[in-house]
């Protein structure tokens, strides 16, 4: 009975994660970018890198249930 439980649990992966990543990505390049140009925008580079924070623990946390 126990092997069959087992077999029966499912992955949670989902097509929506691809597009989680790529956004994630995505907020990796405009922290790079931010943090590269002479003339920062304070504003931006906190609000991406807060994103960047979320986006990350999202990440984690999705990889880890599949």
């Amino acid at each position: 009975m126990l092997l069959a439980e087992a077999a029966a649990t499912t992955s949670t992966y989902t097509s929506f994660d691809i597009y989680v990543l790529i956004f994630t990505v995505v907020i990796a390049i405009a922290v790079i970018r931010q943090l590269i140009n002479p003339r920062r925008n304070l504003f931006a580079l906190g609000f991406a890198l807060v994103s960047l924070a979320v986006f990350g623990f999202m990440d984690y946390v999705m990889i880890s249930g599949w």
